[in-house]
């Protein structure tokens, strides 16, 4: 099915109020990755409260070929209220930049992140991620792709540790209509270029290691069924991992993108998992006996 860059004005949010600009400073326009001649650009929402802060990258939609970092400004602008520090970003678009290029420019923007977390008050062992429609595929990939640090991948660490995932694709190897939809993205159907339609399948990767995922998707969406996201959502559970799947009744594809209620749960996910399970876990450390 053709995912239609439907998310191009969705959930902008202005960040002008006092109080927002108490909680964190918006800094824009900053390079993570330079392709050829061309540089990648990421917008940070910095905490101004002192020591270190679970992260979270947002990543827009736009069916892999429109959109921009300032497609989803609103969930980087409520995940910064909540006390995450954040970063949306660029990636390269098809039809010019075929997969696996946007995964491969998410990737190196976990790595930046990392690689700067000292500057930008980031705690390097807490790192999520959000994303709807092609974001939402994206970031379902990256939590089922990710590697630990070995001589292969530059000893650099490219896994996540939770994931929101709104109207998310996430299994194309049985795609429709043989996958000529995706021509324009894959460079091929699933004929002629089956690898790649594996590859962009967050399902073809699950295994018990991966981390905590939340889906919401609308019911009624018939740019993204929830048959696609529940392929990932079940796999993920049938392996031990914690995954929840959050329904909107009736809602198609534009109006589960600014669900208040799926957005709610799903900041609250990320939370719960990044936030109070590091608050836990130090505690569980502080409290153990020292000999």
């Amino acid at each position: 099915m053709m995912l239609m860059p439907v998310l191009l004005a969705v959930c902008f949010a202005p960040i002008t109020s006092d109080s927002v600009e108490a909680e964190f400073e918006v800094r824009e326009k900053i390079v993570y990755s330079k392709v050829a001649d061309r540089e990648l650009l990421l917008d940070a929402w910095v905490p101004n409260k002192d020591g270190i802060h679970p992260a979270v990258l947002v990543v827009h939609g736009g069916a892999w070929r429109s959109g921009d970092r300032r497609q989803l400004r609103g969930y980087a602008t409520a995940l910064a209220k909540r006390g995450f520090a954040c970063f949306a970003i660029d990636y390269r678009l098809a039809p010019n930049d075929k997969f696996p290029a946007q995964i491969e420019d998410c990737r190196e923007a976990v790595k930046w992140i990392r690689a700067n977390a000292a500057e930008y008050k980031v705690n390097p062992e807490k790192l999520g991620a959000i994303g709807y429609s092609a974001g939402g595929h994206l970031v379902c990939l990256l939590a089922t792709t990710g590697e630990a640090p070995n001589e292969k991948n530059g000893q650099v660490d490219t896994r996540i540790q939770c994931v929101a995932a709104g109207g998310a694709p996430t299994d194309f190897r049985t795609a429709a209509d043989n996958g000529k939809w995706a021509r324009y993205w894959m460079g091929g159907d699933l004929t002629t270029a089956p690898d790649k339609f594996h590859d962009a399948s967050a399902t073809a990767f699950v295994d018990k290691d991966d981390p905590p995922v939340f889906f919401f998707n609308g019911t009624a969406d018939e740019l993204v069924p929830i048959a696609w996201s529940m392929s990932c959502h079940d796999a993920l559970k049938a392996n031990g991992v914690k995954t929840e799947m959050h329904r909107i009744e009736g809602a198609g594809h534009m109006l589960a993108a600014m669900n208040p209620e799926a957005l709610d749960k799903a900041y609250t996910f990320l939370q719960q998992e990044l936030q109070e399970q590091g608050e836990k876990n130090s505690q569980a450390e502080t409290a153990l006996p020292t000999e």
